[in-house]
């Protein structure tokens, strides 16, 4: 059946099995990210969300981690059922990603120009003088001026931004269809993360890109994201539009992140954290996961895990607090005026 979903993810279970025990790092994830649009997944850090994206490419060989039941669909196809050398091809060609730090995800001993050309070689063939040329228009594509010299330059002699610029040249190099940025903009002061999420945005539509952000800054997701997906210990924990996210949450685990934003604090008061640890992932997680931190949670939290509740076609979250026999409980009143105290900070 047609499906404008170029990649589905249905009942993802990746562990880490480890000499401590197995580690349920993606336990039960169901998502899907439509043609052309932009997909975030947001969360505290050990949530799964990087698992996630490494489940997709591929690269859980040399960790102890292993894909332990579920399917990824690219146009239809389950990519888990690939050999290790199918799925090297679909790396660059079709799903791409740029990785969290700049400084080591390139290769100090060969110019820039020389990597790029190594990922136009190995997926489209191309040699010499012609991937020279292709190398240094992606260049030009991704901001670097002056390419031609600076194709032969190595990684020390370029900024921070500027690598990063040079990581996403090569993310992009084969024209995949998928493109997974995963925290793109940590390692950068906060004008050079504003030009880097400006640049992927005029990437995406120049080379028509479907884009899949892993992050745990909401106000980047704000501002790139079509749809957002919240992930807590393994799980999706609520997705919908950005709007609907934003302005109409329904997990009180989004509520916490939310009420995490700078723009709500109150000035002379500290900022707001989320109180306790996420749980461990060794052991079995019973009901909620998120119960132990929830000022909010219902007996029912700590015995049985909640389903997925409709909030609209678009919007879903698994929280008991949906259930029509549950006691009625409004989010506080910083999220309720969320959208206020947005509109004025424009």
């Amino acid at each position: 059946m047609a499906t404008d979903n170029v990649l589905e993810i249905k009942n993802l279970h990746t562990y880490f099995y480890t000499d401590g025990g197995v580690i349920k790092a993606v336990d039960g994830v169901d998502v899907e990210l439509r043609r052309g649009a932009t997909l975030g997944i947001v969360g505290e850090s050990g949530s799964g969300k990087s698992v996630t994206s490494l489940s997709v490419m591929g690269l859980l060989t040399g960790t102890k981690g292993k894909i332990a039941d579920g399917e990824i669909l690219l146009d239809g196809d389950d990519i888990v059922k690939l050999t290790k050398e199918q799925q090297r091809k679909l790396r660059g060609s079709k799903i791409s990603m740029i990785f969290q730090e700049p400084m080591t995800s390139l290769n100090p001993l060969k110019t820039v120009g020389a990597q790029i050309c190594e990922a136009l070689t190995l997926h489209q063939g191309m040699k010499g003088e012609a991937a020279k040329q292709k190398a240094t228009e992606i260049l030009e594509d991704v901001g670097i001026t002056e390419a031609a010299r600076r194709f032969g330059q190595y990684p020390h002699e370029f900024s921070g931004g500027m690598r990063q610029r040079v990581v996403i040249a090569i993310a992009i190099a084969c024209n995949p269809r998928i493109l997974i940025c995963d925290e793109p903009t940590t390692a950068l002061d906060v004008t050079i993360q504003a030009q880097i999420l400006k640049l992927l945005k005029d990437l995406k539509a120049k080379y028509k890109l479907t884009t899949l952000y892993i992050t745990h800054d909401l106000g980047v997701v704000a501002n790139v994201a079509d749809r957002i997906a919240v992930m807590y210990a393994g799980d999706i924990v609520e997705i919908g539009t950005c709007e609907e996210v934003f302005y109409t949450p329904k997990h009180p685990y989004t509520w916490a992140l939310l009420s995490s934003l700078p723009q709500l604090g109150v000035r002379g008061e500290n900022l707001y954290s989320i109180p306790g640890t996420p749980p461990n992932l060794f052991a079995d997680v019973k009901g909620d996961a998120f119960a132990p931190r929830n000022p909010y949670a219902l007996k029912i939290d700590f015995v049985e895990r909640p389903p997925y509740f409709e909030v609209s076609p678009t919007h879903k979250a698994r929280t008991w607090l949906l259930d029509p026999r549950a006691p009625k409980v409004e989010p506080p009143e910083n999220i309720r005026n969320l959208r206020s105290v947005q509109e004025g900070n424009v």
